[in-house]
């Protein structure tokens, strides 16, 4: 499970950088705009927001759990 969502975690970089990279290489201001980096960014959302979903269900089927730590206690 945790490679699955690293590899999501890593898709969202990797489309991040993208469309920064894209956003950086624009080409001439004449010609119409390019839609590579609204590509990247909305690969990038949909990929978070199945990220979202996916822990949401696997914690609703008990796949995952939480750790029961409480933030601030020790």
């Amino acid at each position: 499970m945790k490679i699955i969502i690293g590899i999501a975690f890593l898709g969202i970089l990797i489309s991040l950088g993208a469309a920064g990279l894209f956003m950086l290489r624009r080409p001439d201001p004449e010609k119409p705009k390019n839609k590579s980096m609204v590509n990247a960014l909305t690969l990038r959302i949909g990929l978070s927001v199945a990220l979202f979903l996916m822990i949401l269900l696997l914690w609703a089927f008990g796949y995952i759990e939480p750790t029961g730590i409480i933030p601030g206690q020790q």
